[in-house]
C-alpha cells in the first residue's frame, strides 16, 4: 500500500515541462506511424540515417548485441528487479510502481501499436514502433524522475537531467536496433516518443493515486 504522504513521483517543478513534452511526443508517435502505416521500406530519414549505422562489424556488433540484451525479458527482467529493489531500500514506494508500471505500459502499448501501423522490416517483422528502444527509455525516464526528485532539481536542472537520461538511453538502444539491422531510425524514433508520452501519464497517475 502506498503511503498518502508518499513523494511523488513527478516533481512539481517539473510537471508542466514534461507534459508539453510528452504531448508533442504523443503527436510524432501518430504523425510517423500515420505516415509510415503498412510500409516496408526505409523512408528517406531512415535511408539517410541508416548507412552510417547499420551493419556495424566487429567488436562494434558485440556492444550492440549487449545494448540489445537490456530489452530482452531477461535483461528487462534483471534491470527492473534491481531498480525495485532501490526503490524498496529508499523507501520510494510511488517510485516502486512508477518503475514495473511505466516500463509495463510502455512495453504494453508498443505492443499494440505495431500491428495498428502494420509497418514490416525484414519480411513480416512488424517494426514501427521499437519496443526496446522504448523499454529502455522508459526505464531511464522512470529512475531519472526519482533521482531529481532526491536531489531536489529545479525545473531546468530538473528537466536537463531526466530528458538528457531518457535521450542517452534511448541513443543508445536505438543505434544498438538499427546497427543489427532491427529496426529503421524513425521506428527508434517512435519507440522514444512513445515511451515520454507513456510515462510521463504513468508518473501523472501514480502521483494522483490515493489509496483508501
Amino acid at each position: 500500500m502506498i503511503d498518502r504522504a508518499a513523494p511523488a513521483v513527478l516533481p512539481p517543478s517539473l510537471r508542466a515541462g514534461l507534459a508539453l513534452v510528452a504531448a508533442l511526443a504523443a503527436l510524432v508517435v501518430a504523425l510517423v506511424g500515420a505516415w509510415y502505416a503498412g510500409h516496408s521500406r526505409p523512408g528517406a530519414v531512415d535511408a539517410w540515417v541508416q548507412p552510417a549505422v547499420d551493419g556495424t562489424g566487429s567488436p562494434w556488433r558485440r556492444v550492440a548485441l549487449a545494448v540489445d540484451f537490456l530489452g530482452e525479458p531477461i535483461g528487462a527482467a534483471v534491470l527492473v528487479g534491481a531498480a525495485v529493489a532501490g526503490c524498496l531500500l529508499l523507501r520510494q514506494p510511488r517510485a516502486t510502481v512508477l518503475v514495473v508500471v511505466g516500463t509495463g505500459a510502455t512495453v504494453g502499448a508498443t505492443t499494440l501499436l505495431k500491428p495498428l501501423v502494420g509497418r514490416t522490416i525484414h519480411g513480416d517483422n512488424l517494426s514501427y514502433p521499437s519496443g526496446h528502444t522504448a523499454f529502455l527509455t522508459a526505464f531511464a525516464l522512470a529512475v531519472a524522475l526519482l533521482a531529481a526528485g532526491r536531489l531536489g532539481l529545479g525545473p531546468g536542472a530538473g528537466a536537463l537531467f531526466v530528458l538528457g537520461a531518457a535521450l542517452v538511453a534511448g541513443a543508445a538502444m536505438g543505434w544498438a536496433q538499427i546497427a543489427l539491422g532491427a529496426h529503421y531510425p524513425t521506428d527508434v524514433l517512435g519507440g522514444w516518443c512513445t515511451a515520454v508520452a507513456v510515462v510521463t501519464a504513468t508518473a501523472w497517475l501514480v502521483d494522483r493515486w490515493q489509496p483508501a
